[in-house]
């Protein structure tokens, strides 16, 4: 409806305008006359439109207020209803959830409990194992810081042993000696061998290795000493553990010194070709001080060269020792092979006089065969002659035939 009146609104504007222009445009006044009663008329009837549009405007807006003042009835009541619903179903979910909550929560006790029980008893269970094995974990501390006490009065009396240079002397020849007992038989090595003709220095071991006979001035000795410069090899050690360069250089040097040093005394004691082998061996019993001497740079060479000396630790030296009992054996295999040869000529010698006198035995078993044949050939004639006879009992055939001295026939077969 308010569209229309916009509508009669701009009609009667555009008259209006239309009318302006005509004046304008000039006119007699009799035009103008019936033209203002036009637009009189014209205005009188669009204030009869505007008074009818006006009108039914109020009429569109009363039907309009009662249409919202009945939606505004109507959204009340639903909202009236809806509240009312929702009171409801807001008292059926709480009574619900109250419910489910009391059910819940026995059931949650319930299995507290069970879960209470269970973890009490697996608790119980598990501390009581825990403390079980706790107990023998802290017993066996307590072995152990015992064997630890007693590791460390060890530690220190074998520290106080290798202070002593004789005494570490000592140990190293001690250990070399388990090495030789344990490779070689007894009669492969022996202990105090003064080996350099006219000179009373006496090396602690030498390997015999076999020369031109088997008689003992024929060996050739092979020295073996042991050495154990452990006060040099322990400033070493310090100055690598306190990453001092100029200090570890300075004791590395002197280890060096002290290593050709006892390399030069093996040399001028011991070596003697040809009653020893023109090189010896220095025994380092300690593998870190063996792998110390070697990581030196020329140093190995130079002893070889220069002294005739080879180095060796426990591991190396065990090696060397397999490859000479190898040797050994091998050539006691040589030795006896030609031994072994003869007594196989004089198994064969002896075997053909055996073949011989099975042959003769051979014959003897054939002829006391035959005989025995003819014996029995000549019983069964008798037998069948015999026949007809009468049968005699026993003791009347004792009386006929005396039996046989047991004691005379031994004589006679003595």
């Amino acid at each position: 409806m308010g569209d229309v009146f916009i509508i009669i609104i701009g009609i009667m504007s555009i008259i209006n305008f239309a009318l302006l222009v005509i004046l304008l445009t000039g006119g007699t006044s009799s035009k103008l006359i019936k033209l203002e009663s036009k637009l009189e008329s014209i205005d009188r009837g669009q204030e009869k439109i505007e008074r009818s549009v006006l009108s039914q405007l109020l009429e569109i807006s009363n039907v309009q207020q009662n249409q919202l003042d009945n939606y505004a009835k109507q959204i009340m009541l639903l909202s009236q209803s809806n509240e009312n619903r929702l009171e409801k179903m807001r008292e059926t979910v709480e009574i619900s959830i109250s419910k489910l909550q009391e059910d819940n929560s026995r059931k949650l006790e319930q299995m507290r409990a069970t879960v209470d029980e269970k973890l009490h008893a697996t608790l119980e269970q598990r501390l009581g194992e825990s403390f079980k094995l706790v107990s023998d974990r802290l017993e066996m501390v307590h072995k152990g810081l015992g064997e630890m006490q007693s590791l460390a009065s060890g530690v220190g009396d074998l520290k106080k042993v290798l202070s002593n240079v004789k005494t570490r002397g000592t140990w190293g020849e001690i250990q070399l000696g388990n090495i030789l007992e344990q490779v070689l038989t007894p009669e492969q090595y022996e202990k105090n061998v003064a080996v350099k003709k006219g000179s009373s220095e006496r090396v602690e071991f030498a390997v015999k290795l076999p020369g031109k006979s088997d008689h003992n001035e024929d060996y050739v000795w092979l020295p073996i000493d042991a050495k154990f410069p452990q006060e040099d090899y322990q400033r070493l050690l310090e100055a690598l553990e306190q990453a001092n360069p100029q200090a570890a250089e300075e004791s590395g040097r002197a280890l060096e010194q002290r290593i050709k040093a006892c390399a030069k005394d093996i040399k001028d004691k011991y070596i003697d070709p040809p009653h020893s082998t023109d090189f010896g061996i220095m025994f380092l019993p300690i593998e870190g001080l063996y792998a110390e001497v070697l990581r030196r740079p020329g140093l190995c060479e130079a002893l070889q060269l220069q002294y005739r000396v080879v180095v060796a630790g426990p591991s190396t030296l065990t090696a060397l020792l397999n490859s000479l009992q190898m040797g050994f054996r091998t050539l006691a295999i040589e030795k006896r092979s030609s031994e072994v040869w003869s007594l196989l000529g004089a198994v064969k010698t002896e075997f053909a006089k055996f073949a011989d006198i099975l042959d003769k035995t051979q014959k003897k078993l054939q002829e006391a065969s035959n005989t025995i044949e003819t014996a029995a050939r000549k019983s069964r004639n008798i037998q069948r002659k015999l026949k007809n006879v009468q049968e005699l009992s026993v003791n009347e055939a004792a009386c006929y035939i005396e039996e046989p001295d047991d004691t005379a026939e031994e004589v006679d077969s003595e």
